[in-house]
């Protein structure tokens, strides 16, 4: 029997194309996972695969010759798509099938998305790829439209959504809440510490037990307030809504003004602090000074607080190789267990000291670490128990600032009066009897002021007009219209526009107090009063009256 001719390489390389292309014709012709449709160069179907049945509800041979794509699309995204390409590419477009491959036709890579409608009229967002047909001479004989289901994608987006928006609601909710209960909080701290600070600078002076029974209430309601305001920046920093105004900040001066603060209470507990002696040269960082100040007094405040007795507190800074500088505070005390240290962090973990005699709620670290990230720097804490522990914050390296020119000194209503100075009105709109009272008190100090009260915004409102004060002091919250509603009517009218206006509310959060101030309101003091700062803000209010007062005069003669 006559062996059997092998067949010729040429002839077996194409039967293995022919066989692939057509396992990849079948392929495409079965898929059940996208919708594969092939037109002509007009547009009509010539090829519509598994997918695309099932998907759209059509039987091949109910479309195949009969319609185009287009004729399966929303009509009013298909004007649309015409429409916007027109616009975007300055020629006309018709609706139908040019507008879906118009771009395709000039090589131009074309994904859209637009509603598929079903055979049964249900309708579904598909994302589809559209691409030419050439042949050997790169005409174009066709177009091939590629398309998958988006529901999925469509409902998870919505769903997210949802879920982003009921998140930020909460978050709002929660920062309402926050402000809400730091304002009911504040108010009868305004009156304790208030009231105190009028006992202890009083006349006659305080005896020495009396003395100590005020220092115990101030120091017991500063402390209140600084765990309020510990609580509501944690709050700010997580909902997102904390802003920071970042700058150049010396070192040298911060650390000089960190140091003034904390050492009464390190002397107090006999613990000895050290301070670099010297800066060879200027040294700046980038970061908010007032946040910074935050986080280096509430290391050094800690350190001084967890000391052992007569044991030191070491601050030193070094700069880094990644253009940061690192400032360490380190303390002689007990030491942290590696497990302590883990947990550092953590809100409301005061490491198994519940029941020492130091006071705290452990969210201080928490917030110094939020705020030094916040900054864009880092923080972190070595230890080893019986030796003490450094805790360190890096924050990047700034340029020193450009020297600003000196300002000019306000007028002497900064000093105290003189004996003959013209006595001035200020006018006190609040509803809270007690704040009303402290605030009487204070001016009462005064031989220059007399101060006018209003119970509410409206009467308020009457005051201003009728009596014209050199000042007022505006609580936020009143009765009837609120105070920004009663203080923007006052600048809106031009007899009481040039009255410098102080709002003086309970109202801590920052980007309210920045809105104060953007909506009109000459200065904003927080409850509780710091005596010291309140007289100082009146001073710089009373000053402005007073040149602008000039000012209107000379202009008139």
């Amino acid at each position: 029997m006559p062996a059997t001719a092998p067949h010729p390489p040429a002839e077996s390389s194409r039967n293995k194309l022919l066989l692939k292309a057509e396992a990849l014709r079948h392929a495409v012709l079965t898929s059940a996972n996208f919708s594969i449709i092939a037109t002509d160069e007009r547009g009509i179907i010539q090829l519509f695969n598994v997918g695309a049945e099932h998907m759209l509800g059509y039987a091949a041979e109910e479309v195949v010759d009969r319609i185009s794509p287009s004729d399966i699309h929303d009509p009013a995204e298909v004007l649309a798509r015409a429409e916007g390409l027109s616009r975007e590419l300055g020629v006309r477009i018709a609706p139908g099938f040019e507008a879906l491959a118009y771009k395709a036709s000039r090589g131009i890579g074309d994904i859209y998305e637009l509603t598929y409608i079903c055979k049964d009229g249900s309708r579904f967002p598909a994302i589809v790829s559209i691409t030419p047909l050439r042949d050997d001479t790169q005409e174009i004989i066709g177009y091939l439209l590629i398309g998958t289901d988006n529901s999925v994608r469509k409902r998870f987006e919505a769903e997210l959504n949802t879920a982003m928006q009921a998140a930020e609601s909460a978050n709002r909710a929660k920062s309402d809440f926050l402000s809400s209960m730091s304002h009911e909080l504040r108010t009868p701290l305004n009156a304790i510490l208030g009231f105190a600070q009028l006992l202890g600078s009083g006349e006659p002076a305080p005896t020495a037990i009396q003395k100590r029974n005020i220092e115990q209430i101030l120091k017991a309601g500063w402390y209140l307030l600084e765990l309020i305001n510990e609580v509501l920046d944690l709050a700010l920093i997580e909902s997102g809504k904390f802003t920071l105004s970042k700058e150049p900040v010396s070192v040298a001066e911060v650390l000089a003004e960190c140091r003034a603060m904390v050492e009464p209470q390190a002397r107090d507990r006999n613990i000895a602090m050290s301070f670099p002696a010297s800066f060879a040269e200027p040294c700046f960082i980038s970061a908010d000074r007032m946040r910074v100040k935050q986080v280096l007094i509430n290391l050094l405040f800690n350190a001084i607080k967890y000391n052992r007795p007569n044991g030191r507190v070491t601050v030193d800074f070094v700069q880094t190789a990644s253009r940061t500088l690192r400032i360490s505070v380190r303390d002689t005390g007990a030491g942290l267990q590696p497990e302590q240290l883990a947990q550092l962090f953590q809100p409301f973990n005061r490491l198994g000291q519940d029941a020492g005699a130091e006071p705290g709620t452990g969210i201080g670290l928490v917030v110094t670490k939020r705020l030094v990230e916040v900054m864009g720097g880092s923080i972190g804490a070595e230890s080893t128990v019986g030796d003490g522990s450094i805790f360190w914050v890096e924050l990047e390296l700034a340029s020193a600032p450009q020297l600003a020119q000196p300002e000019e000194e306000h007028p002497s209503a900064l000093r105290s009066p003189l004996a003959d100075a013209p006595l001035r009105t200020l006018l006190y709109v609040e509803d809270n009897p007690a704040n009303l009272e402290l605030v009487e008190q204070l001016v009462a100090r005064r031989s220059d002021l007399r101060l006018l009260s209003a119970a509410d915004g409206n009467l308020g409102l009457e005051y201003a007009r009728a009596c014209l004060p050199a000042v007022i002091l505006m609580d936020i919250n009143l009765p009837g219209i609120s105070g920004t509603e009663a203080m923007k009517i006052l600048r809106a009218d031009p007899a009481t526009a040039h009255i410098p206006i102080i709002a003086l509310s309970a109202n801590a959060v920052p980007r309210d107090i920045q809105k104060a101030l953007d909506a009109g309101f000459f200065n904003y003091i927080t409850k509780p009063i710091m005596v010291g700062q309140f007289m100082d803000a009146l001073d710089v209010a009373l000053a402005t009256a007073a040149s602008t007062a000039a000012g209107a005069g000379a202009v008139q003669s």
